[in-house]
């Protein structure tokens, strides 16, 4: 009896979370028909707007110099070129740091993933002794925090410095992913963990078993957080690490930036031909090159991104 409830929980429990909401069989009303109306071109404009700037930068990125510098360039490259991406990518450093950048973000989405989990869902459980100590806790970093001075001496003194911890344990945990999942972890039915503790699983095992595979959601809404933070993130690795072969590709990319802005400010006659290309839309590559990897990852987990938000934020 309980080994049913168990396999048919994850059914009732997604059609009670997205069941339709029954036809009423009332017609719209001519108001409510307009607002639908200006509300989805209102919402057409501001997808337009927000894609505007990146199909821009991509046609910066493969337009020529003269072009961009007379701003000519809008949607559609001018005098195609490839002359920077030929630049950057043809330095065996930028692949150095590129598969650095993969690495960082692979390892440290993956142990901020374990932490965050496991602390969201120990908070989550109201019988938890110092319960609201340990979210107390968590709520006081996100306002207040040692400064950069006692970071980077904390650092040093830990020996992370040049290694991959220093990216990866300061950020293991994110305040907000974590309130998120504790949200989602509280609304989870409570007699469904019963029944799997009735079974003989341990906490652990219920998690493992139950509680994840229920959740695929809001985790995949977490990963994409954590993964783009940490492949964004530049400042830390600038900060920690002083040999060139450890930072990440975004590091590099900041360093040919301004060496591209230094280019630039010594003027046309006193550059290449070759130089003066690369610093004219060197932004626009770098930006593109940035961006690119996290582009095609969002398509695969964009169905979960809304469902999961939304089932970590809001209280039934």
């Amino acid at each position: 009896m309980v080994t049913e409830s168990l396999r048919t929980a994850p059914r009732r429990m997604s059609d009670r979370i997205f069941r339709p909401a029954k036809q009423s069989g009332i017609k719209d009303s001519r108001s409510y028909t307009v607002f639908r109306i200006v509300n989805g071109a209102l919402i057409v404009a501001l997808c337009f707007l927000t894609l505007y700037p990146f199909l821009n930068v991509v046609a910066q990125a493969f337009s020529s110099e003269a072009y961009i510098n007379s701003g000519q360039v809008n949607l559609i490259p001018k005098g195609f070129n490839v002359t920077t991406f030929g630049y950057v990518m043809g330095d065996p450093m930028f692949w150095r740091n590129y598969g650095n950048t993969v690495l960082y973000t692979v390892v440290a989405t993956a142990i901020a993933m374990v932490l965050t989990t496991s602390f969201a869902y120990a908070l989550s459980k109201r019988h938890l002794k110092g319960r609201a100590f340990f979210i107390g806790i968590a709520v006081f970093t996100m306002f207040f925090n040692g400064g950069l001075i006692p970071n980077y001496i904390l650092i040093n003194e830990l020996g992370f410095k040049n290694t991959l911890w220093a990216i990866v344990i300061p950020n293991a945990i994110s305040v907000f992913n974590l309130l998120v999942m504790k949200s989602f972890f509280e609304g989870f039915p409570e007699d469904l963990e019963e029944a799997a503790a009735i079974d003989g699983l341990t906490t652990y095992g219920i998690l493992w078993k139950i509680v994840l595979p229920l959740s695929k959601a809001v985790i995949a809404t977490m990963v994409l957080f954590y993964a783009v933070s940490f492949w964004n993130s530049w400042f830390a690795a600038f900060l920690y690490m002083d040999k060139a072969e450890l930072y990440p590709v975004t590091v590099y990319l900041r360093n040919l930036l301004a060496a591209a802005s230094s280019t630039e400010s010594l003027g046309a006659g006193a550059a290449s031909g070759d130089a003066t290309q690369v610093a004219a839309n060197v932004k626009a590559v770098t930006m593109l090159l940035t961006v690119l990897p996290i582009v095609c990852l969002y398509p695969f987990i964009q169905k979960y991104f809304v469902s999961g938000v939304m089932l970590g934020s809001v209280k039934q």
